[in-house]
C-alpha cells in the first residue's frame, strides 16, 4: 500500500486510494522495455513499479515514449477521454469544443504535425483506426472503454512500436491498456454533477481472485446525459465494459466485453466571419423550428434572411451524431519473462452509426423546405493478433503478425420531415424510412501485416532492429452508385525498417536515438481516402497521377536524466514525409461536395522536446513540458485537371511550398503543480499553443492560447470505515473564449471557411467516490 501511495503522490494523483476503480492490488510489472515487447502483451498496469520515481517520462526507451497512469486520468472531471490526459506530454496537440474532451465531431489530437488520421490507436493490442470521426475502421477510445477502467497510456510521438496493429502510424502511436480486475471482491461507485446539468454515474464490481490462484473478473456501467454548453441538445452514453483473468498453468486466459451507445447533439462549425458576425455562442437553433423553415423558404425564395443571418449556413436547424458499438476479444498469454514468451487474441467488432444533419439545401418532398441528411455507417470487423519470442544468447527475438476483415457499408440518405411548424422527427434516435438514397456502398479491407524484432544486449548499450510489412486491400462495391468510386487498390510494402539504441551513461543517464520508416495504408470509405471521389477522379489518380501511399522516415535522439525525485527529457527531431495527400471541398460540409485529393510532394518537419518532473517535498510535485515543430510544405501542388467535376475543370496550382503545415503551431508548452498529502490533495495545470493555420497557403490562422484546468480535493472516512473522497474541476478555469477545434469541415487552400469548433466555457464538476 505504502509502495502505491508514494507513487501516486508522485505522480500527484488526486485517486490513489484502494478502492480506486481501475487499481489491479497485485499487477504484473511493465517489461523494463515495452518499446520491444510485442503490443499483444497483457494488460499493462496503472501502478508503476517500486522504483519507478516518475510515470510519465521513459527510461530504458530506445524511442521517445512517455506513460500516463490511471492516477492522471482521474485527476481530471470524471469521464473526460483518456485523450485529454495526454495532452500535457511534449509535442501532443489535442483539441475538443466540450469540457470532456469526449465529444467526437469535435475531437482532434496530432502529435509532431500529424493528425489522428496518421497515428495508430490501440486498446489491449485491438485496433481502433484511424481516430477520425466517421471512424471507418474502428471506434474512439471514449466508446471502447470507461476511463476509470484505463489502466495505462503509453505515447510514442516518433512512428511508433512496429509491433502495433496499425497500418497507418506515420506520426505515432496511442496505445491504451485496460486495468486488470483486483484481486480482492469490492465495489466502487462515482457520481457526478455539475455544469450544463451534467450527471455522470459510473460502479465497477470486481469478483476478487475466486479460489487458489482461479479467475477473476470485472464488470462496469457507466453513464452520462449533459446538455450542450450553448445553444439546445444533449450528449448522452450507455457504457458497459467487462474483463476477465483465467491463469491456466504457464499462461493465463483474457477475456475482454465492451458496449457503447452514444448520442450526441452537435455544436455549430464556425468561421472566423461568423464569430465576428455573431460571436462564440453562435448555435444550431433547435428549440425553433419555424426559424429555421424561414430562413429556407426565404433561401429559396431569393430573399434577404431573417436577421441576424447573412447565409444559410449561420444556423442549422440541428445535427447529431449516434454510434452504438459492441468490441469483444478473447486470448491467452505467456508471461513476460518466460523462456519463450507469446501471445494471440482474436476480436469482433460492430458499429452502427448515423451522423445527422438538417439540411435546408434538400426539401422534403411535398412537406417542409428542410430535410434529414445522414451518412450511416455499419462496420463488422474481426481478426487475430499474435506473436512468440524467446532468447537466444544476447539476443531476444520476437516474430508477431496481424490479420484483419472489415466489411464496411457506407450510405448517404435523406429522411422528410412532414410539418413546417414542429420537428418530426427526433434528432437522437436512429432515422427510418428515407425518401432518397443519395449513395449506398459496400467497402471491404483485408489486412495481413508481421513484424520481426531483434532487442541486443550488451552491457550498457541496448540496440533494437528490427522491420514490420504489410499488404492491405481495398474495395469499393457500389449498390447504389451515386457518382462515387468504385473499383480495387492496394498498399503492399513489405519491409519498413526499425532500429534503435539506448546507452546507460550512469545510473541517472541515458542516450537514446532510432530510425523508423512507416508507410500508410489507404482507406475504403466514401468520405475519405481515394474512393471518395468520382470515377473518373478515382481513375486518374491510378493512371495519371499515379497516387502512392504517404511514407515517413523518422530520425530522433535525445537523453533522459533522472536523479531520486528528479527527471527530465531531452529530444531532437527529423521526419521526412514523403506523397503527403491532401483533400479539399468546395462549399460548406452540410453539401457533401466530393473530395479532391492532391499529392502535395513532401513534407519536412523537425523540433525539439523537453520536459522535467520534480518531487517538491510536502506533497508538492511540478511537471512541465515545451515543445517546437517547424513542419513545412517542401513542394507546391501544380495545376492539374480535376476530374471530381462535372464537367471536369483545370484546378489551379497551389503555392505551398514554404508553409507551415494545417494545425500545426510551432510552440507548446504544458505544465502543472500538483499537491497531495492525507486528507487533501489538488492541481493546477496549463496548456499553451501558438498560432494554427487553417488553410494550406496559410492566409487564414487562429491566435494562440493558454487554457487552465484545476481540481481540489478531500478524503475522509465514513463511520463504518468506508472511504469516500470528494473531487472538484473546474475546466477553462478563467472563461477564455477561443478557437478550440479547427478543421471540422477539412481544411481549405485560401480564404476563411466554417470549419470551426469554440471551446468550451469555464465549468464546473463535482464528484463523489466511494467504494470497499
Amino acid at each position: 500500500m505504502m509502495r502505491h501511495l508514494s507513487a501516486c503522490l508522485l505522480a500527484g494523483s488526486a485517486l490513489c486510494w484502494p478502492f480506486a476503480a481501475s487499481a489491479a492490488d497485485e499487477p504484473r510489472a511493465p517489461t523494463a522495455n515495452p518499446s520491444v515487447a510485442d503490443s499483444a502483451k497483457p494488460s499493462d498496469p496503472e501502478t508503476p513499479p517500486a522504483d519507478a520515481d516518475i510515470i510519465v517520462i521513459g527510461r530504458g526507451e530506445t524511442r521517445q515514449v512517455q506513460r500516463i497512469s490511471q492516477v492522471d486520468i482521474a485527476t481530471l472531471a470524471a469521464g473526460t477521454s483518456p485523450l485529454k490526459a495526454i495532452e500535457k506530454l511534449p509535442s501532443v496537440n489535442f483539441a475538443s469544443a466540450d469540457a470532456f474532451g469526449a465529444y467526437e465531431w469535435s475531437e482532434r489530437v496530432s502529435i509532431r504535425s500529424f493528425n489522428q488520421n496518421q497515428i495508430g490507436f490501440t486498446l489491449d493490442g485491438i485496433p481502433l483506426g484511424d481516430g477520425s470521426y466517421g471512424n471507418v475502421n474502428g471506434l474512439h477510445i471514449s466508446r471502447a472503454i470507461s476511463s476509470e477502467n484505463i489502466g495505462q497510456t503509453i505515447v510514442s510521438q516518433g512512428a511508433g512500436s512496429i509491433g502495433t496493429q496499425a497500418t497507418n502510424n506515420l506520426g505515432g502511436t496511442i496505445e491504451f491498456f485496460s486495468s486488470d480486475p483486483k484481486s480482492e471482491f469490492g465495489m466502487t461507485a462515482n457520481g457526478t454533477f455539475g455544469s450544463d446539468n451534467t450527471v455522470r454515474a459510473f460502479g465497477r464490481i470486481d469478483t476478487g481472485v475466486l479460489g487458489d490462484n482461479g479467475p477473476s473478473a470485472y464488470v462496469s456501467y457507466g453513464f452520462l446525459d449533459t446538455d450542450k454548453w450553448k445553444g439546445f441538445g444533449s450528449q448522452r452514453q450507455h457504457q458497459v465494459n467487462a474483463k476477465f483473468v483465467a491463469p491456466i498453468s504457464t499462461v493465463r486466459l483474457v477475456g475482454t466485453f465492451d458496449f457503447s451507445d452514444r448520442r450526441e447533439n452537435d455544436y455549430q462549425d464556425l468561421s472566423l466571419d461568423m464569430i465576428r458576425r455573431l460571436g462564440y455562442n453562435n448555435d444550431n437553433i433547435s428549440n425553433n423550428f419555424p426559424l429555421a423553415v424561414a430562413l429556407a423558404d426565404a433561401a429559396t425564395a431569393g430573399q434577404p434572411l431573417p436577421a441576424p443571418y447573412n447565409t444559410l449556413d449561420d444556423v442549422y436547424y440541428d445535427a447529431a451524431g449516434l454510434r452504438v458499438d459492441y468490441l469483444g476479444a478473447l486470448g491467452i498469454e505467456a508471461a513476460r519473462d518466460a523462456a519463450v514468451h507469446g501471445a494471440l487474441k482474436a476480436y469482433y467488432h460492430s458499429n452502427h452509426g448515423q451522423g445527422l444533419w438538417y439540411t435546408p439545401y434538400t426539401p422534403t418532398p411535398g412537406g417542409a423546405p428542410i430535410s434529414v441528411r445522414t451518412t450511416e455507417y455499419d462496420i463488422h470487423r474481426k481478426g487475430v493478433f499474435g506473436s512468440v519470442g524467446g532468447k537466444l544468447a544476447f539476443n531476444d527475438i520476437t516474430i508477431g503478425g496481424w490479420y484483419e476483415l472489415n466489411d464496411f457499408r457506407q450510405a448517404r440518405r435523406f429522411y422528410g420531415l412532414t410539418s413546417r411548424t414542429v420537428s418530426t422527427r427526433d434528432s437522437l434516435d436512429f432515422q427510418t424510412g428515407p425518401f432518397f438514397t443519395q449513395w449506398y456502398l459496400q467497402y471491404q479491407t483485408e489486412t495481413l501485416q508481421y513484424y520481426v524484432q531483434d532487442k541486443i544486449a550488451l552491457g550498457e548499450l541496448t540496440i533494437d532492429l528490427g522491420w514490420k510489412g504489410f499488404d492491405v486491400r481495398n474495395s469499393a462495391t457500389p449498390i447504389v452508385g451515386g457518382g462515387l468510386a468504385s473499383g480495387t487498390i492496394k498498399t503492399t510494402d513489405w519491409f519498413q525498417p526499425h532500429a534503435g539504441l539506448n546507452f546507460k551513461l550512469s545510473d541517472r543517464a541515458e542516450l537514446f536515438g532510432d530510425f523508423t520508416q512507416a508507410k500508410r495504408a489507404f482507406v475504403s470509405s466514401a468520405t475519405t481516402g481515394p474512393f471518395a471521389t468520382s470515377q473518373a477522379g478515382f481513375d486518374a489518380l491510378l493512371t495519371t497521377n499515379k497516387l502512392k501511399p504517404e511514407q515517413s522516415n523518422t530520425f530522433e535522439g535525445g537523453g533522459r536524466y533522472r536523479n531520486g525525485g528528479f527527471n527530465a527529457l531531452l529530444a531532437v527531431y527529423y521526419v521526412d514525409f514523403n506523397n503527403r495527400i491532401i483533400a479539399t471541398t468546395v462549399g460548406a460540409g452540410i453539401l457533401g461536395n466530393l473530395a479532391t485529393l492532391s499529392n502535395v510532394g513532401s513534407v519536412r518537419s523537425y523540433g525539439v522536446e523537453s520536459a522535467v518532473e520534480a518531487r517538491l517535498g510536502h506533497g508538492f510535485g511540478v511537471f512541465a513540458s515545451y515543445s517546437y515543430n517547424d513542419s513545412t510544405y517542401r513542394d507546391d501542388v501544380p495545376q492539374a485537371p480535376d476530374l471530381s467535376t462535372n464537367p471536369p475543370t483545370i484546378r489551379p496550382a497551389i503555392a505551398t511550398a514554404g508553409k507551415t503545415t494545417v494545425d500545426s503551431p510551432k510552440h507548446m508548452a504544458k505544465g502543472e503543480i500538483t499537491y497531495d498529502k492525507g486528507m487533501f490533495f489538488g492541481r493546477i495545470g496549463a496548456n499553451y499553443m501558438s498560432k494554427r493555420y487553417f488553410t494550406y497557403t496559410n492566409d487564414q490562422s487562429v491566435p494562440g492560447q493558454v487554457i487552465v484546468d484545476a481540481t481540489a480535493g478531500i478524503r475522509f472516512s465514513l463511520p463504518d470505515d468506508r472511504k469516500v473522497e470528494l473531487q472538484l474541476n473546474a475546466t477553462n478555469l478563467f472563461d477564455k473564449k477561443y478557437v478550440a477545434t479547427i478543421g471540422s469541415n477539412g481544411f481549405g487552400n485560401s480564404g476563411d471557411s466554417q470549419t470551426l469548433l469554440a471551446g468550451a466555457p469555464q465549468q464546473f464538476f463535482v464528484t463523489v467516490k466511494t467504494g470497499f
